[in-house]
């Protein structure tokens, strides 16, 4: 098996410090709380940030400052993978603008409109197409957000068009409303869609985090944890930190004898 990815989705852009106020929101925040992940073993940070109001912003100073704080704070300098799903409802525009203007090394890449909760998230083809095309000519390596079996074979028809480069990175996100739910057997059915050159990791939403999570160490996938997905350690009782989730799935990846991989392995492994 590859070295297992591990990535911490340290803010989200739906959590708040009402839900655990142990949330990272400022920059300073989110770099200590970074630092903490990466010693733990995370060696992507997945980056949404907030204003100086606390809601979440796709503002470049915004962005640039976390960036900043996060790569000063941590070392090894992990991944540091812009959100470009902002706020549901955010304008495309504002969630392209971090991609050109930063140029980061990897971003999300979310290709399929869908009821989001209560919400619904809107992803036109064409800016999807416009958002792709950037992360192409900018060399920003893309982790395209799955949430049902359709989107995979969306991504492929993109592939084909030469709008993503082979192989393609999934992130399965499972358990949104409005998404399939998290139960094993849809985990077992994505992965089965992708081709065998392709890689997979899987983002579990509430309840359903660390079930997913130990799958994908045992299967040879890679995996997100952290308080945008899950705010909960054990039922009923909150996360400290983002570290502490993490350091729960290296405990298990070590007890199976899957080895952790380091930023720089990250960069081997998704830039083939």
């Amino acid at each position: 098996m590859q070295k297992l990815i591990i990535t911490a989705a340290i803010t989200g852009a739906e959590t708040s410090k009402d839900l655990n106020p142990n949330l990272p929101v400022t920059p300073a925040e989110q770099a200590k709380d970074a630092a903490a992940c990466v010693k733990a073993g995370a060696s992507v940070i997945h980056l949404h940030v907030r204003g100086g109001d606390g809601k979440p912003s796709q503002a470049l100073a915004d962005f640039k400052a976390s960036i900043d704080a996060i790569r000063k704070a941590c070392k090894p300098v992990p991944i540091v993978q812009i959100s470009t799903g902002g706020a549901v409802g955010e304008a495309m525009e504002k969630r392209i603008a971090p991609i050109v203007n930063l140029k980061p090394e990897m971003a999300s890449l979310n290709i399929n409109s869908m009821n989001f909760g209560n919400d619904i998230f809107l992803n036109h083809p064409q800016d999807v197409e416009k958002l792709a095309k950037h992360m192409i000519d900018l060399g920003v390596v893309p982790e395209v957000e799955v949430y049902d079996g359709g989107d995979i074979e969306l991504a492929q028809r993109m592939q084909k068009k030469g709008l993503l480069k082979s192989p393609i990175h999934y992130q399965f996100v499972l358990g949104v409303p409005g998404g399939l739910s998290g139960e094993p057997h849809n985990l077992i059915h994505m992965i089965r869609l992708i081709r065998p050159e392709d890689s997979w990791a899987v983002a579990g939403v509430g309840r359903y985090e660390t079930p997913l999570a130990v799958m994908a160490v045992v299967m040879g996938g890679h995996l997100r944890v952290g308080f945008e997905d899950n705010i909960y350690y054990h039922k009923g009782e909150l996360a400290k930190s983002n570290a502490q989730l993490v350091e729960r799935i290296v405990r298990i990846a070590k007890e199976v004898g899957r080895e952790i991989a380091t930023p720089d392995d990250v960069r081997k492994i998704l830039h083939n």
